[in-house]
């Protein structure tokens, strides 16, 4: 709110400092010299503009006025010359002419002329009468008196119009704007969607809207600067936001937990206008968003420390398994081995037929743990980095066909149609051994988990940033479950997929890794007992270079 010297109010209530002394001795100074300033308004300017045109007007019509009451009294005194020397001679004429002219000296002269000389028309101040037979009888009034007269009357209008526009010029004693200044104000106040109120220089209140009342609890009387200052500060406390020598912006936090925002504004000549906004929810909105920025950021700093503690166990883990893997391909090799020598029955028959059959179940089953092994330390060696790819152009359509003829005669044998798209004639680049295993891994899959009598289509589709190869097939289809589990390696889902012969479940997790160490991705879109498809983008050689060079 305005400082104590400016509007009468103290500012202490508020805690928003104090005003320099050199300022206050200023605004003193111009308080003692208030009664000698004036001000040129709008309604100034249309009064003085009524006042000279009234005082111009009035000048005329008594100009007129006086011209014509001279002619009739003229023509009055005339008459009455006409007819007392109408029957005398001229030299008793005379005689009476110069009789009147000493008795109406005051008003004005007559004399008789010849009727060929008498003046055409009509005169400002004279007047001629036929006087037979005598001639024409003249008459002229003095000047003089009537332009006293009107120079007399026309001067106090001017007087009077000049008192009426120094009235209205001069500042009134509390500073209250005019009509039209008021009624500006209040057009303003009604049109803004906040608590508003005007004040003079010396703190009385000019104009203030309902929404200003409600936010004080005011009623419908007169108030002024000092009574808002209190009513304000009671109760809460004021926080400063900005103070400058034109406005001042300040927070009042109310004991009811409510929030107002004060910003006071010059509007010229002294006054000042007050806004009032309640911003209690923007104000909750801000301490809502700080809690969640905080959050956020405890939540983000968490994030990281289990992400690096979920990296460093993901590393672990492949070095388990790559250490295990090949630790115990030894051992395997050793057993598969033993069961061949003793198969063939190198050093002597086994006796029983039926050891022969063990040794066979024993070769197999060493065979099977060593090619899951093998494929666990792949996966491990692909994810840790430790097993480059090349990076070599590849004939994508050549690396299709090698494939379909890879799976063709198994399509056969399962009663699967192995349908292969149009030539893409794309070149990507990458290892070729890698992306040959990685689209065998999904081709495999869908081999595997199509029933008799179904399809399973390879296809590969090339734009000017990249190739998409997919393989969509009509088996089993998969929940979004089981999709959300092949994220993760070694998962078979239900009994379905846990049949002879799968294997450890890594097929999937090795193609994606292929993929994504080649610069592409791995998607799976399935339905139950519809199909899947997988689609793996993969950059172009050319595409691949340039995003390499950046």
């Amino acid at each position: 709110m305005r400082s104590a010297e400016i509007s009468g109010a103290s500012v202490t209530g508020f805690g928003a400092g104090q005003v320099k002394a050199d300022r206050h001795s200023k605004v003193r100074a111009t308080a003692r010299n208030r009664h000698f300033q004036f001000t040129i308004t709008p309604l100034t300017q249309a009064v003085a503009l009524t006042a000279v045109i009234a005082a111009t007007l009035f000048i005329l019509h008594d100009a007129a006025r006086s011209f014509d009451d001279a002619r009739r009294e003229l023509a009055i005194i005339g008459s009455s010359l006409a007819r007392d020397i109408a029957a005398l001679s001229p030299e008793q004429a005379d005689a009476v002419l110069d009789t009147s002219n000493r008795q109406f000296i005051t008003v004005g002269r007559a004399s008789i002329i010849p009727a060929e000389v008498a003046p055409q028309g009509p005169m400002l101040t004279g007047l001629t009468l036929p006087a037979q037979p005598h001639g024409v009888l003249a008459l002229e009034s003095h000047q003089a008196n009537v332009w006293s007269g009107i120079l007399l009357r026309g001067g106090i209008a001017i007087v009077l119009a000049g008192l009426v526009t120094l009235m209205a010029a001069r500042k009134r004693r509390d500073d209250m704007p005019d009509l039209v200044q008021r009624h500006n104000y209040s057009t303003l106040a009604a049109a803004i969607p906040l608590g508003v109120a005007c004040w003079t220089r010396s703190g009385k209140l000019i104009v203030c809207n309902e929404q200003y009342r409600d936010r004080l609890h005011l009623g419908k009387g007169n108030m002024t600067y000092q009574d808002a200052v209190k009513k304000l500060s009671m109760g809460g406390y004021i926080k400063l936001l900005n103070d400058d020598d034109g406005s001042r912006v300040l927070e009042l936090h109310r004991e009811d937990g409510s929030c107002l925002l004060i910003d006071e504004r010059p509007l010229g000549d002294g006054a000042f206008m007050t806004l009032i906004s309640d911003v209690t929810e923007a104000k909750r909105t801000d301490t809502m968003l700080h809690t969640i920025r905080q959050e956020q950021r405890l939540l983000a700093r968490r994030y990281h420390e289990e992400k690096l503690k979920a990296e460093a166990a993901s590393r672990s883990k492949t070095n388990f398994l790559a250490h295990l893997s090949h630790d115990i391909r030894t051992p395997l090799n050793h057993i598969i081995g033993f069961a061949e020598l003793m198969r063939h029955q190198t050093y002597g028959p086994l006796g029983d037929a039926r050891y022969a059959d063990y040794v066979q179940s024993i070769k197999q089953s060493g065979e099977h743990l060593l090619a899951s092994f093998a494929t666990i330390l792949d996966l491990a060696e692909l994810e840790g980095g430790q097993k480059p790819l090349r990076s070599d152009p590849v004939d994508l359509d050549a690396l299709l066909d090698g494939v379909v003829q890879r799976f063709k005669g198994q399509a056969n044998r399962a009663g699967v149609l192995f349908v292969l798209g149009e030539h893409s004639d794309a070149i990507v680049q990458g290892d070729q051994l890698g992306l040959g295993r990685m689209v065998s891994n999904i081709v495999e899959n869908a081999l595997r988990f199509t029933p008799s009598g179904g399809q399973v289509k390879l296809a590969a589709f090339a734009a000017r940033d990249g190739v998409v190869i997919e393989v969509t097939d009509t088996g089993l289809g998969m929940t979004e479950e089981r999709l959300a589990s092949l994220s993760q390696p070694f998962a078979l889902g239900d009994a379905t997929f846990t049949r002879e012969g799968i294997g450890p479940g890594l097929g999937i997790s090795i193609s994606r890794a292929i993929a994504e160490l080649s610069g592409g991705h791995l998607a799976i879109d399935s339905t139950p007992m519809i199909g899947t498809t997988v689609a793996i983008s993969l950059p172009l050689a050319g595409v691949l270079g340039m995003q390499a060079a950046e």
